[in-house]
């Protein structure tokens, strides 16, 4: 199983003073964050995109390329391109060119998006939603495939067998299908025959089987090779030296973060109570010491009819930059061994 971790460069104020850290101070943090995790010996670390006040990663190819110039190993990955308000030949071209920066170490991992600030920006319609996604997904696959691409949409102007350049440094570059809790997104990715990394950022890992179940029959009856069909977690997560002290590091920042998003959303705020359920034995938030913290990661390999790859969304814990690398060590040198000892 590959472990690593997904950013969304939040950027969050102190729950003690309110001060804000700098976009600059953040941003530093963030790359000494992805360097720590390459040290450490983690397998892969991924960038959100996000159009918001909350969150730095509008650029996610920008913030990849600074940190592959700073580590030797580690993969890097977009944690999700939100597809189908981008130009999937400038997407191409820039993950690309970080796959050469990086030495062959660039994935993109495609989706919709959870939220929706990034359609108006772009003059696009959210009642597109699922058919631009549909689209571009056709083209950036293609441009996989050859330079030289001839294509027709109706989204975008079409390719009459332009180069598109430059090319990356590995045979082709990896594309993941980011998906939530819609069927047919997974059944999507089984008929493409593409990895699928799923977030799951609440409830149970339980009530997800039957999606990814979906997933592995949809891929088998277009053909495609059980190795071919491999899944992915992205999930709240963060280690601590004890169960207690990783929740007290984790807990404020999602807090603030949950609550303001579901205030836009018509959510009732958290509360302490249920974030504990959450990081408890049946609740599907990685939050604990290494022992803890591996056990609930297998469980959730065994339960989904085995996982591939979980990248811990440790984001919100970001306000107590000493715990959260301590955290990525923990996870690199302590939970690391344990996974993989086990499989």
């Amino acid at each position: 199983m590959e472990i690593g971790i997904d950013s969304f460069a939040a950027i969050l104020p102190d729950p003690a003073s309110g001060r804000l850290p700098s976009a600059t101070e953040r941003m530093a943090e963030l790359i000494e964050e992805v360097v720590v995790a390459d040290s450490v010996g983690l397998d892969v670390f991924g960038i959100g995109e996000h159009h918001r006040g909350e969150f730095l990663d509008s650029a996610p190819a920008v913030i990849l390329a600074a940190a592959a110039a700073r580590t030797s190993r580690i993969r890097l990955t977009s944690a999700v391109t939100v597809l189908s308000a981008a130009d999937p030949v400038r997407v191409f071209q820039e993950f690309a060119t970080l796959d050469l920066i990086s030495g062959g170490r660039a994935e993109i991992v495609v989706g919709r998006g959870s939220f929706v600030e990034a359609y108006p920006l772009f003059g696009l319609d959210t009642r597109d939603y699922d058919d631009l996604f549909a689209e571009k997904l056709d083209l950036l696959l293609a441009l996989g495939e050859t330079t030289n691409v001839n294509w027709e949409g109706r989204f975008r102007p079409p390719l009459k067998g332009q180069g598109v350049f430059p090319r990356p440094h590995q045979p082709q570059l990896p594309v993941w299908i980011g998906v939530g809790g819609t069927p047919q997104s997974f059944a999507r990715a089984g008929v493409l025959g593409l990895p699928l990394m799923v977030a799951i950022i609440g409830g149970s890992f339980e009530r997800f089987r039957p999606l990814v179940d979906l997933y592995h029959e949809a891929g088998k009856r277009a053909g495609h090779s059980p190795d071919m069909l491999k899944v992915g977690v992205h999930a709240m997560g963060f280690v601590g030296e004890t169960d207690d002290a990783a929740r007290d590091a984790f807990f404020p920042g999602w807090a603030h973060l949950t609550t303001k998003i579901g205030r836009e959303r018509g959510w009732s705020p958290p509360s302490r109570q249920q974030f504990d359920a959450m990081a408890g034995p049946e609740g599907a938030f990685l939050v604990g010491d290494p022992k803890t913290v591996a056990a609930k990661m297998l469980k959730a390999s065994e339960t989904l009819g085995g996982v591939t790859r979980i990248t811990f969304q440790m984001s919100t814990a970001s306000l107590d930059t000493v715990a959260m690398k301590r955290s990525i060590e923990l996870l690199g040198t302590e939970v690391a061994p344990i996974v993989r000892a086990a499989r």
